[in-house]
């Protein structure tokens, strides 16, 4: 089960579902529903990181990835076959207690990964799965609510900008790998320098969007923007320093936790 448990991708999983629910209470959601919201998320990132693992485990074994539970056959590929399959049967489900507008909108973001992962990656559109699945994060979340609301354009803009900040800081530290085995994703087409680049410009557009979007910045939101911006720096230095250190991915998720923390101060805002 521990095996198990690391081939879910528990940073980036873990870190979707606390913006989620985070997003949930800046939009007003009765705690019960900001729990189920957090559920659906939960299954629905176990389910991506699942079948991203289970999918390229051959390609892993070949470059020799150590580090990959199913790879090395720690974990059974149809023990993750089936555990993906579940845990995205558990998030449709229980994202019908929410409704089905926020249902369909969960499933655009649960199909956008597994497209993704079915090879979607190897193409020079690799990120539009990310765009598109975090673009609809925000929605998931306003369409939870009794009186299912859309979100502003500038949230569901963050969502996808916060995306494409994920993709290519998750690919940059796999290049070579991913180049030995024939994955071609944008990332790869452009090199590890340039990736750094726009992770750096995403990171930076998508906390200026959840600071200025909702009008009247308060200190608060312009401490939470520099913070922001400083991370969105870091990762692009990291990037220049070292392109195959993890810690460049890492940093874009503590960036987009602070980034959705400043939605705190924007209240029920983030509904169109």
């Amino acid at each position: 089960m521990l095996a198990l448990a690391r081939s879910t991708h528990p940073a980036p999983t873990l870190g979707v579902t606390l913006i989620a629910a985070v997003l949930g209470v800046a939009s007003g959601l009765e705690p019960w529903r900001v729990a189920v919201l957090a559920a659906v998320i939960l299954f629905n990132q176990l389910s991506v990181g699942l079948s991203n693992d289970w999918l390229d485990a051959p390609r892993d074994r070949r470059v020799g990835r150590t580090d990959k539970p199913i790879a090395t056959g720690e974990v059974p590929e149809r023990v993750a076959r089936a555990w993906a399959f579940g845990t995205a049967a558990a998030s449709i489900l229980t994202s019908l207690a929410l409704g089905w507008p926020a249902a369909v909108a969960n499933l655009v973001f649960l199909g956008a990964g597994w497209a993704y992962n079915l090879g979607l990656k190897s193409t020079p559109v690799s990120v539009l799965p990310y765009a598109l699945g975090f673009g609809a994060l925000p929605f998931v979340v306003t369409l939870s609510r009794p009186d299912p609301a859309a979100a502003t354009w500038w949230a569901a803009a963050a969502g996808a900008l916060l995306g494409v900040a994920a993709h290519f800081a998750n690919v940059i530290p796999d290049l070579e790998d991913d180049r030995a085995t024939g994955v071609r994703g944008l990332p790869h087409r452009i090199g590890a320098q340039a990736s750094g680049g726009v992770v750096a410009v995403a990171l930076a557009a998508a906390s200026l969007l959840l600071v200025l979007g909702p009008g009247d910045p308060d200190p608060l939101r312009l401490a939470g923007l520099g913070l922001s911006l400083a991370i969105a720096v870091a990762c692009a230095a990291l990037v220049v320093r070292r392109s195959s250190s993890r810690a460049a991915f890492l940093l874009t998720i503590a960036a987009a936790l602070v980034a959705v923390l400043l939605l705190l101060g924007s209240g029920t805002r983030v509904l169109a």
